[in-house]
């Protein structure tokens, strides 16, 4: 697949117990970024990280590990990155990362709510600067008509603030996982001024 592209929602950000709105499209970010550069934008995300003396960490669900692996190969990694978490169960997110029985049983592992409460974890257990956290249905099966294959909630959360994504994603499952991946790491290069990813 030589091309990502999708159409995803900056949410705005929740209180607890607040009700997710509805997945009405209020700003829309088209990607199109070559997987050959994939490489090239991790390498200068661990280098600004490093000069700051930084770190970031992973709280991953359907993309199960790939945004660590994107980073372990990158020589240097150690250097920002301490460790991260594959949550793929309700019980791991609730048990590693805090997420609450409330959020779980209310809104679904599959929501704002969910990723906001795995952003906080992650962030505490691993006490880094940065961290994302990816929840989704990658199919082909799991999908809903409120929920539809495809559909993932990526956040991102840095020293300044906190993003929520909901993303729809088209393609099979292994396309979804690596679109996933491709818009997390495409945010954090953004939130660090990180520019050339359509080089």
């Amino acid at each position: 697949m030589p091309w990502c592209s999708s159409t995803c929602t900056l949410l705005p950000v929740l209180n607890v117990g607040q009700k997710s709105p509805l997945p009405t499209i209020n700003h829309i970010i088209l990607i199109q970024l070559l997987m050959k550069n994939y490489k090239n934008i991790v390498k200068e995300i661990i280098k600004e990280l490093s000069a700051m003396e930084h770190t970031i960490t992973f709280a991953e669900s359907c993309t199960g590990g790939r945004i660590a692996s994107a980073f372990t190969a990158v020589s240097g990694a150690s250097s920002v990155l301490n460790g991260s978490c594959v949550t793929y169960s309700n019980e791991i997110k609730h048990l590693w990362l805090g997420v609450s029985q409330e959020v779980l049983e209310n809104f679904g592992a599959v929501s704002q709510e969910c990723v906001s409460q795995m952003l906080d974890g992650i962030q505490k257990m691993a006490q880094s600067d940065y961290a994302i956290a990816v929840s989704g249905i990658a199919g082909p099966t799991g999908g809903t008509e409120f929920k539809p294959v495809g559909t993932v909630y990526i956040g991102i959360l840095t020293p300044e603030h906190k993003q929520i994504h909901l993303c729809h994603f088209k393609g099979d499952r292994e396309e979804v996982q690596e679109q996933a991946v491709q818009f997390s790491i495409k945010k954090i290069a953004d939130c660090l001024n990180i520019t050339g990813s359509d080089q």
